[in-house]
This record gives C-alpha cells, structure tokens and sequence, in this order.
C-alpha cells in the first residue's frame, strides 16, 4: 500500500477499471486490495483476546470458556481467507516499476548505501574508524549537496585505501542486496515441477 503513494510510487496492486478510483480525483487508483488485506488481518488480531481468554479453563473444560474458540476461530479463517485472495490478486498482477525504484535509490546520492561503505572500509581502516570516516562524507555530502562518492574521495583516508572505481562500486544500490538472490531462488526452487516418481 504504501509503495504505491504517489512520492514512492515503486509498485501496485493490478488496475481494473472502475474499482479503486476517488470521486473527487480521477488520477487517483486507490490500493483496494491492500486495504481489504490490511482491514481483515485487523480483524483477526482483534479475535486472539476471545482466544488467549478461552485458555483458562476450570476442572476439565466443562463450562462457557471454550465455547468462545468456534465463535473466534471461523470468523478467523474467514478473515484470512478473504485476505490471501486478495493477496493472490496483487501476486498475479503485480504492476513493478523499476525504472523508478531506481530513481527512489538514487536520489540519495549514494547515502541509503552508507552502511555498504563502512563495511567495505572496514578490513582496511577498522570498523569504528570506518564508521567515523563514512559518517563524516555523509554530513559532508549533505551539507554541500554532493554524491556520497565525491565526499569519500575527498576523504585522504578513502582516498588511501580505495580506488574510484570500487568507491563507485559501493555507493551503487544494485550491489547491496543481501541475501536476495538466495530468497529468490529458494522460492524458484518451490515453484518448479517436483520430479514424477517413475
């Protein structure tokens, strides 16, 4: 939902004409979807006090409290299976903008990455000078409007342990992914065909 503001703009839910538009302002194509998501998973929170309170019981479950779990837990089921439909609309149909999540990371100027930088700076300079040195470039970077790789180079410390090339190399988004490629191909690997026994 929040993806789709106007300011970030990165994703969003499938359009469909007609559904998700304002009265008022017909540019607008409100995250339907999202909201039924987030209304039903309110829902169910709202069912875990009636359950966690059905847990005390007395002697041997014979009186009122667990009659309260069936109230509870089909209003919850219900709940959740209206949201994964809803999430099973905006998996099939997602709308991905890259060109702008690009856009978004850029205009940083390289400071989201600050903690790539550090990291890379630290087999050389320590972490904790790292951390001073990077901190430093980023006030510097701000203060004078500049990219985050500028200020590093100005650094004689940066200057002394890394290349532009691998100063560049860090201040780019597209390199500090994490564990992503590991998420991606652990879910690839459910979605292939298992093997027919023979």
């Amino acid at each position: 939902m929040l993806l789709m503001q106007t300011e970030v703009a990165e994703v969003a839910e499938p359009h469909q004409a007609g559904r998700g538009g304002s009265s008022t302002m017909p540019q607008k194509r409100n995250p339907i979807a999202c909201e039924y998501i987030l209304a039903q998973a309110r829902g169910v929170h709202a069912l875990v006090p009636q359950m966690l309170a059905a847990m005390a019981q007395d002697l041997e479950r014979g009186t009122g409290p667990w009659q309260a779990e069936p109230l509870a837990l089909g209003q919850a089921f219900l709940l959740a299976h209206g949201a994964l439909s809803q999430a099973l609309v905006i998996a099939e149909g997602l709308t991905v903008d890259a060109a702008r999540m690009r856009r978004n990371l850029e205009s940083t100027g390289g400071l989201i990455v600050a903690e790539q930088v550090m990291m890379g700076l630290a087999p050389a300079l320590g972490r904790g000078e790292a951390h001073h040195v990077v901190n430093h470039a980023c006030d510097r970077a701000l203060a004078e409007g500049i990219p985050l790789a500028t200020a590093l180079m100005a650094e004689p410390k940066v200057a002394a342990s890394l290349a532009p090339p691998a100063v560049a190399a860090l201040t780019d988004p597209s390199n500090y992914l994490g564990s992503t490629q590991a998420f991606i191909d652990r879910v690839l690997a459910r979605q292939a065909p298992s093997p027919r026994p023979e």
